[in-house]
C-alpha cells in the first residue's frame, strides 16, 4: 500500500462524475471542506488483498502516528490510484478504504473519507513545516499468508554493481570552453537562468532515482486519453489510447524519417535471446540495464528480452562484409526495449519496462572517425528534438567521460566544441575508471515539474564491442580491423517523448501559457463548433478542403459555451465557430490557441482568446504551412464527436 500524507490548513474536494467502478455515496457526501486535516492519499495495491486485515491495522497505526506528530485535528481519506501501477480490485480497494476508516473512528479520530471510484476536483493547503510532506510504503508481513508470493533475487550486471559503487567527479564547462572544468563549488548560477541545470546537478549528484510523488504528467496523459496503467499486467507496461497511439506512430515516423535522412539503413532483429551466447553472455555484464529475464528449461532464466537493439545488430554486423570503403556505416532499428526497472522509479510515462527505443549504431574505422561521427550525431540529435517541439532551453546537457579520455589534449578541444554548440553551461561527469563499454557519452536531459531528470538523446563512443562479437572490417591494405561503434538514440524513448512535452505543458501552464501540445503532433488540429445544427449543411461542405488536417466536429447537443471549453480542455489548437454570419460570409471564426493568452482577474485565470475572422482556404493554407514537414495520419476515430466512445471516464 502507498500513503502520501499532506498536513494541510484545509481540504476541499467535490465528486463530479462515476467511473465504472464507483461506490454509491449520497448527495451529502459528494462535497467536502475540512479544516486542520492531515489528508492520506491511499493507493491500495494487489498485494494488499492477502491479508486485508493485517493492512488494515498497519495503514491505520501509520496514519494515526503521523497524525499525532503533525498536530492535526481530523483526518481525511482519499483514495489516490495516481501512486502505484499495480493496484488491487475495486473490491478489496473500498474494503481496506472502509476498514481503515472503521478503524480510526474507533480510535476517537474524525475521519472523513472521500468516495471511491469517482472523478473528483480537491483543492488543499500544505502548511509547509518540515513533516507537512511524508510518504510510507506499508508491506505485507513477512509470509503474507497462504498466497504469498516467492521474492524474486535481482541479480545485477557487473556494469550496474560497478556504477552503484563507483566515484564520479562532476564539473561544469561554460560556453567560452577555453576555461576548461569548472569545480561545482566554483559555479555560478545566475537567478532564474539556470533553474534547471542547478536541479539537473542536484538530481545527478544525489543518484535518487525513485519518485516519491506523482509527477503532473501522469494526470493528463489520462484525462487527455493518451495513456493509462495496465493492471493486468507487469508494472510499467502501459495502454494506449487511440489519440496516444497516434501521438506515438508519429513520433515513430518522424524519428524514423529523420534517421534515414542522415543515412542510415534501417533493420529488424528479434526482442528475445538466449543467456547461453557467449558474447551475449559477457554483455550482459557489461551493459547498465537490469534485465528481463524469462525462464527456459528447468524454469532457470535461460530468455531474456532485449534491453536495446544493440546485440541484434552486433551479431547481424559479425555477419557481414564490410569493407573500409562502407565505413561510417549506420544500421538502425526502431526497437521494442524492455528493462526491468526498480518499482520505485516506474512512473507514468518516464520510465516503463516496456518502451520503443530509436537505437542506430555506427560504424567507423577508428577514433578519429567515431569522434567525426560523434559531433554531426550530436547535431542530428539537436534538430531531432527541435523538430519534435524541443529547444536547447527545453534540455540540459550532460557530457560524460573518462579521465584517460579527457587526459589526451586532443579531446578536451573536442569537449570544448561540443560546450560551443550547446550553446549554454553544461554538466561534466568524469570517471576515474571506465566500468562500461564507452569512453564518451553525451545526454540531452528533460528536468521535469518534481526536478527529476530523464534522458532523451544520447550518443555513447563504444570502444568494446566489435571484438566481443568479432565484428571486422577490412582495410586499405586488405586487413581485417575491428571497428569503433556508436551508439545513437536521436530522440530518446518515444514514450520518454510524449513525458516531456506534457511536463512542459504542464510547467509553461504554471507559467501562465495556455497548455499545447504541438500542432503536428495533436490528435485534432481543428475543431468546429456549429451554433446551431442548421450550420451542420455547411460545415459539411467545407470538409473536403481542409483534407490533410485532423478536423472533428462537435455535433453534440450541447451549448456552444460548453463546447468551446471543453476544446480548450482538450488543447484543441484551432478552434472554428460557424453561425449565421459565417454561413452568409462563406468564413469561419477561428481561436488560434497557441496565440492566446492567460490572465489574473480577481484571483481568477481568465483566457484572452484571439478570434479571427477566415475563409475556409486561408485556414487549411495556414495550418497547412506549419505541418508539412512532418508525418500525417487521419483522425483515428470518428470526426463526429456523438459518434466517439470515451475511453477514460465512460
Amino acid at each position: 500500500m502507498q500513503l502520501l500524507f499532506i498536513h494541510s490548513d484545509y481540504m476541499e474536494y467535490e465528486a463530479k462524475e462515476k467511473t465504472r467502478v464507483a461506490e454509491p455515496i449520497s448527495e451529502s457526501r459528494k462535497k467536502e471542506r475540512v479544516e486542520e486535516v492531515l489528508v492520506v492519499f491511499i493507493a491500495v495495491e494487489r498485494e494488499d488483498e492477502k491479508d486485508v486485515k493485517y493492512m488494515v491495522e498497519k495503514a491505520s497505526e501509520e496514519a494515526i502516528s503521523v497524525f499525532h506528530k503533525v498536530g492535526a485535528e481530523r483526518i481525511v481519506l482519499y483514495p489516490y490510484a495516481h501512486l502505484s501501477s499495480e493496484l488491487a480490485s475495486p473490491e478489496r480497494s473500498i474494503e481496506i478504504l472502509r476498514g481503515m476508516e472503521e478503524d480510526l473512528l474507533s480510535r476517537g479520530v474524525e475521519v472523513k473519507r472521500a468516495p471511491f471510484g469517482w472523478y473528483k476536483s480537491f483543492t488543499l493547503r500544505c502548511k509547509g513545516h518540515p513533516l507537512s510532506e511524508l510518504s510510507r510504503k506499508i508491506k505485507g508481513r513477512e509470509g503474507g499468508g497462504a498466497e504469498a508470493e516467492e521474492v524474486e533475487v535481482e541479480k545485477l550486471s557487473k556494469a550496474l554493481e560497478a556504477e552503484e559503487k563507483a566515484e564520479s567527479h562532476f564539473f561544469f564547462m561554460d560556453t567560452g570552453g577555453e576555461g576548461g572544468l569548472i569545480r561545482t563549488e566554483d559555479f555560478e548560477f545566475e537567478l532564474d537562468k539556470r533553474d534547471n541545470l542547478q536541479k539537473f546537478f542536484v538530481y545527478e549528484s544525489e543518484k535518487r532515482r525513485a519518485v516519491d510523488k506523482v509527477p503532473p504528467h501522469v494526470e493528463l496523459m489520462k484525462r487527455l486519453e493518451i495513456a493509462d496503467y495496465e493492471p493486468s499486467s507487469d508494472p510499467g507496461n502501459l495502454r494506449f489510447y487511440p489519440k496516444g497511439k497516434l501521438i506515438k506512430a508519429l513520433l515513430e515516423e518522424y524519428v524514423r524519417n529523420s534517421v534515414a535522412e542522415y543515412g542510415a539503413v534501417e533493420v529488424e532483429t528479434p526482442i528475445m535471446y538466449s543467456t547461453r551466447h557467449p558474447s551475449l553472455k559477457d554483455y550482459l555484464e557489461r551493459f547498465p540495464a537490469r534485465q528481463y529475464s524469462m525462464a527456459g528449461k528447468g524454469g532457470k532464466p535461460d530468455l531474456f528480452l532485449r534491453f536495446s537493439a544493440c546485440f541484434g545488430q552486433f551479431l547481424m554486423s559479425k555477419d557481414m562484409s564490410i569493407s573500409y570503403k562502407n565505413l561510417p556505416l549506420k544500421i538502425f532499428e526502431l526497437a521494442s526495449s524492455f528493462r526491468k526497472e526498480k518499482r520505485g522509479e516506474l512512473v507514468g510515462l518516464r520510465r516503463l519496462r516496456k518502451f520503443t527505443m530509436p537505437d542506430m549504431h555506427t560504424l567507423c574505422k577508428d577514433m578519429g572517425e567515431a569522434l567525426k561521427e560523434f559531433k554531426k550525431q550530436y547535431e542530428l540529435c539537436m534538430r531531432v528534438l527541435e523538430g519534435i517541439g524541443f529547444f536547447t532551453k527545453d534540455y540540459e546537457v550532460a557530457i560524460r567521460f573518462t579521465r584517460e579520455f579527457y587526459d589526451d589534449d586532443a579531446n578536451k578541444g573536442f569537449i570544448d566544441e561540443l560546450v560551443r554548440i550547446a550553446g549554454k553551461p553544461v554538466l561534466i561527469e568524469m570517471w576515474d575508471q571506465r566500468f562500461f563499454y564507452f569512453v564518451l557519452k553525451f545526454e540531452f536531459n528533460f528536468v521535469d515539474a518534481l526536478g527529476k531528470a530523464s534522458a532523451l538523446s544520447t550518443v555513447q563512443i563504444d570502444v568494446e564491442n566489435a571484438e566481443r562479437y568479432g565484428i571486422k572490417y577490412v582495410d586499405a591494405n586488405g586487413e581485417e580491423k575491428s571497428p569503433i561503434i556508436l551508439h545513437c538514440s536521436p530522440s530518446g524513448a518515444i514514450e520518454r517523448c510524449m513525458y516531456a512535452l506534457l511536463e512542459r505543458a504542464y510547467l509553461e501552464k504554471e507559467r501562465g501559457v495556455l497548455p499545447m501540445l504541438p500542432l503536428w503532433l495533436s490528435p485534432t488540429q481543428l475543431r468546429i463548433i456549429p451554433v446551431a445544427e442548421r450550420h451542420l449543411e455547411y460545415i459539411e461542405e467545407i470538409l473536403p478542403v481542409l483534407n490533410g488536417i485532423r478536423t472533428d466536429v462537435d455535433d453534440r447537443e450541447e451549448t456552444v459555451s460548453k463546447k468551446i471549453r471543453d476544446a480548450g480542455r482538450d488543447w484543441i489548437p484551432y478552434v472554428a465557430v460557424v453561425g449565421d454570419k459565417e454561413v452568409e460570409k462563406n468564413t469561419l471564426s477561428v481561436t488560434i490557441r497557441g496565440e492566446s493568452s492567460k490572465s489574473e482577474s480577481k484571483g481568477e485565470q481568465r483566457q484572452k482568446q484571439k478570434v479571427e475572422e477566415m475563409d475556409v482556404f486561408e485556414l487549411k493554407n495556414r495550418v497547412g504551412e506549419l505541418i508539412k514537414s512532418k508525418p500525417f495520419r487521419e483522425l483515428p476515430f470518428s470526426y463526429k464527436l456523438s459518434e466517439r466512445a470515451r475511453f477514460v471516464g465512460g
